[in-house]
């Protein structure tokens, strides 16, 4: 694809993996429209961290609004859509958030997509749709459970996406990644949350140990958006990206402080672990699929994304909250 001739349009544009998304699109020479969401302060997140770039389009909004996601999309021939409420703790909390943004957010791209006709919609799916493992590795054809609210409407999100596809002929693709991590991810997540204590503290306060988690640096992740926009066998299909290997929390932890180089104990903290029937005790992707339908394999290996992704967080400290246990 020459993508200097596309104009695309990402939602969730600020966001963790939005930007990283984004600064490959400008990178490739796409034209881009970044919906992302409003504030206050005008900040569009981490796109503000981003030079000056002439084809970015900032739009700052609300996925819930219809209108707005349409107007947004007019003119776009990709849209890549990862808007969502993402953290599970807080989907205990305020389940009803969730289902607006993540499904009606949805269902408005979707409706737009229906009217606008692009040539493709890159949904934005999780792991975490599949719940506790029933079979390892775990391949799109394994059973979804919703195991949180937050897992629970992105399962709905997701066959919206497959309706749309086959009741109106949406060009749709939905990928979903498993546990990516990377530079400006929120300690809202593990790794992030690891390495500030690993910087800060003497010790490592984090929930459930013995889970396992399949972990895919950022750029991996992005590679397969760039190729799901260009497959024409993706159209239609769910495609998982994910190592293909699982560790646990605590292994995870160990490692992390090896490469830190300083000597800090790893602790149970009882705030941080799930509802006993919603944790999701493993997580490890088969993906044969991604492989054989994108020409996709994961080619930074773990440790190397563990380095990155550590440099980043030494050097971000101030951003972030290593102390306080945020949901």
């Amino acid at each position: 694809m020459d993508w200097s001739k596309q104009r695309v349009l990402v939602t969730g544009a600020g966001g963790f993996v939005g930007s990283h998304l984004t600064e490959r699109l400008m990178a490739l020479g796409a034209t881009v429209r970044a919906l992302v969401h409003y504030r206050g302060s005008g900040s569009a997140g981490w796109l503000d961290q981003f030079p000056e770039h002439a084809s970015l389009e900032k739009i700052p909004g609300d996925i819930c609004d219809a209108g707005l996601v349409r107007e947004s999309m007019r003119g776009c021939a990709i849209v890549y859509h990862l808007a969502a409420l993402i953290a599970i703790p807080y989907s205990y909390r305020a389940p009803g958030s969730y289902v607006r943004t993540n499904i009606e957010g949805t269902l408005n791209v979707l409706e737009a997509a229906r009217e606008l006709r692009p040539d493709r919609v890159v949904h934005t799916s999780t792991s975490e749709v599949y719940g506790t493992a029933r079979y390892v590795p775990i391949d799109e054809q394994h059973p979804l459970q919703g195991q949180s609210p937050y897992s629970a409407t992105k399962i709905a999100a997701d066959k919206l996406v497959e309706a749309y596809h086959r009741s109106y002929a949406v060009r749709a693709v939905t990928i979903r990644p498993f546990n990516t991590f990377g530079p400006r991810q929120s300690t809202r997540a593990v790794i992030p949350t690891i390495m500030a204590q690993c910087l800060t503290r003497s010790s490592v306060r984090l929930g459930n140990l013995s889970a396992t988690r399949d972990l895919n640096f950022v750029a991996n992740t992005v590679d397969g958006f760039i190729a799901a926009a260009e497959s024409e066998a993706a159209l239609g299909e769910t495609i998982q990206l994910g190592s293909g290997a699982e560790i646990t929390i605590g292994e995870l932890a160990e490692r992390i402080i090896r490469l830190n180089g300083k000597n800090v104990s790893i602790e149970t903290d009882p705030q941080r672990l799930r509802p006993d029937a919603s944790e999701v005790q493993r997580l490890i992707a088969d993906n044969r699929k991604a492989e054989k339908v994108l020409g996709w394999r994961p080619r930074i290996e773990l440790d190397e994304g563990l380095r990155v992704t550590l440099n980043w967080v030494r050097e971000n400290l101030e951003r972030c909250q290593a102390n306080d246990y945020h949901v």
